[in-house]
């Protein structure tokens, strides 16, 4: 963040679900969702979390829009606590934080014209109404792309990638500082997806907006991040800016999620091994006493097992949780064959 003030800061977040077997509740066991995950972003920056379906990602974000309730730890938004408000003061704190989400039919009521779907928000939060409301809604349409003509349509009328700039509008209808972006561009087409990314970059730009931009795709999340966090099984692994963690991971995941990630070069490609992680991530209902990969990661060792390693900073900008990161950086290559220890 170049030493610059944190826009948001997430410090050991957890959000736990008691669990809905009524002998696993008598032995104390949980789903971990998040499990201490602690990450800062700055103002105009893009942090990209990566990792596994099911590894903690859209619950971080949810906890982040306060849609799920923490279980503990600590969010602050331009140096407010998120948490513990009366709903009038709850609603305010809201406003500087929005979000965009994966399905844009999912997220539009098919019933509301778009005219109404944007300028709903500036109705809640007592911004604009009337013939106002109304012009600020064209603006926001033409500054996403759209025409003043589409106010009168609804969401069925409207192609995927038009309904999601819809959802931008309204995300940006009550003037917000932050944006949660999860999975926003992964139910679109290729083509689409990039007229999308290059509408946030623009946005970002324009209005000095700071992203949380939530993704699988290891290529998109590299296009538009600053930073990237790695995610497993609830916790973080690696943080580290974007060009550095794509070109020099550092932690064995990491490594395991570029190999699986396709390459854009259909020649580079072709000649390419495909090498995941072998096995499956740990239950988020008996997560292990060591290091939560130890089961898939080939370097792991008895001291993996038995002692969970930290998020530690190894370098200017870089945060690793794994004990023998060195030997990963050494030869990242020879990692991912053959059978976890």
């Amino acid at each position: 963040m170049n030493g610059t003030a944190a826009l948001l800061e997430v410090e050991g977040l957890q959000v736990h679900y008691r669990s809905q077997s009524r002998a696993q509740r008598r032995l104390g066991y949980g789903v971990r969702a998040v499990d201490g995950v602690s990450f800062s972003v700055g103002p105009g920056e893009t942090l990209g979390l990566v990792g596994e379906s099911g590894c903690g990602k859209s619950t971080t974000g949810r906890a982040i829009l306060q849609l799920v309730e923490p279980t503990s730890g600590s969010i602050r938004f331009d140096g407010q606590e998120l948490q513990g408000h009366n709903r009038r003061r709850q609603r305010e704190l809201r406003r500087g934080i929005q979000a965009v989400f994966q399905d844009p039919y999912d997220s539009l009521n098919p019933r509301m014209r778009i005219g109404d779907i944007v300028g709903e928000p500036m109705t809640v939060h007592h911004l604009a109404s009337g013939a106002e409301r109304e012009r600020k809604v064209g603006d926001l349409l033409e500054q996403v792309g759209l025409s003043r003509e589409v106010m009168a349509r609804r969401p069925s009328e409207l192609s995927g990638g038009q309904r999601q700039r819809v959802c931008i509008a309204r995300a940006l209808a009550v003037d917000p500082r932050f944006i949660v972006c999860d999975e926003a561009v992964s139910a679109l087409d290729v083509s689409v997806q990039a007229q999308v990314l290059n509408l946030l970059r623009r946005l970002q730009r324009e209005l000095h907006l700071s992203y949380l931009f939530i993704g699988h795709d290891l290529s998109v999340v590299r296009h538009v991040s600053d930073r990237v966090a790695v995610m497993y099984a609830g916790q973080l692994v690696e943080t580290a800016d974007s060009e550095g963690l794509y070109t020099s991971p550092h932690h064995p995941y990491t490594v395991s999620l570029l190999r699986s990630s396709p390459v854009a070069d259909p020649r580079v490609e072709r000649n390419r091994p495909f090498i995941p992680a072998a096995g499956e991530p740990p239950s988020p209902t008996e997560v292990p006493t060591g290091c939560r990969f130890a089961g898939r990661c080939p370097l792991a060792r008895q001291q993996c097992r038995d002692e969970a390693p930290k998020l530690t900073e190894v370098e200017p900008g870089r945060s690793v949780a794994c004990h023998f990161w060195r030997e990963v950086e050494a030869s990242p290559a020879e990692l991912g064959t053959g059978d976890p220890a």
